[in-house]
């Protein structure tokens, strides 16, 4: 059994893996909940994926006597990377991709996190991780007109708005969703152009406000970093 432990910029997750197949998952509000699972689950493997935390902190929780992991952006991985400053990616960014690989071996795949940023992650058949786009995610949007200006609202997301807003409110939210929904097609449409077999595979906490925008064309994997992670894990297992 192998534990991967998700801790992001606003939430904890846990995967249990039974090889490659994801048997449970769970979230946490804060790290003694995490700190608990821990101690009372018992596993054969685990990796700590933390932006904010202390992996290593985390790891010690693991009654486990296998492997111990820290995924940091020099940890050798099952793909390649072609990035300039790999030092400098997000362990996020990483299990996506990994993740993708997994899912879509030797394909070229594009990964769309749409969460507190909107990642855009590019995987080529050759199973190289090229780069991408960071871009600011809904709320940040939202929060951002409200935080600059004197007197713009916070207002939040809605998944149904039309184009023309008839008040401040819905303004703001039509001007936010239907920019940041066509961005991301335009991204695809983009991304097409240079790779005309292109899997794009879509997750992150935000990834409801997307699926029904761009559906048939994508694959929704809400879990995809925990998969990715599951992916790093048994590689090093099987090294």
């Amino acid at each position: 059994m192998n534990l991967v432990v998700d801790s992001g910029n606003t939430r904890i997750k846990i995967g249990l893996f039974q090889n490659r197949e994801l048997i449970r998952k769970e979230s946490f509000l804060n790290l003694t909940a995490l700190k608990d699972f821990m101690f009372s689950t018992p596993v054969d493997h685990v990796l700590v994926s933390a932006v904010n935390h202390d992996s290593a902190e985390i790891l010690s929780w693991s009654n486990s006597t296998g492997k111990k992991i820290s995924l940091t952006a020099r940890l050798p991985l099952p793909i390649q990377i072609a990035y300039q400053t790999p030092h400098t990616l997000g362990v996020d960014r990483l299990a996506a991709v990994c993740g993708a690989q997994d899912l879509f071996p030797n394909a070229n795949s594009l990964i769309i996190d749409a969460g507190t940023c909107i990642n855009y992650e590019l995987l080529d058949a050759h199973n190289v991780y090229q780069g991408g786009a960071i871009s600011p995610g809904i709320s940040m949007r939202l929060e951002a007109m409200h935080t600059f200006t004197a007197r713009l609202p916070l207002v939040n997301a809605k998944k149904d708005i039309g184009l023309i807003g008839n008040s401040t409110e819905t303004c703001l939210q039509s001007g936010v969703m239907n920019g940041v929904w066509e961005e991301v097609k335009g991204i695809i449409n983009q991304y097409q152009v240079l790779y005309p077999q292109l899997n794009v595979i879509l997750c992150g906490g935000d990834y409801t406000f997307f699926e029904n925008r761009l559906k048939p064309s994508i694959f929704v994997t809400p879990e995809l970093v925990l998969i990715g992670l599951n992916r790093i894990l048994r590689y090093h297992v099987e090294l």
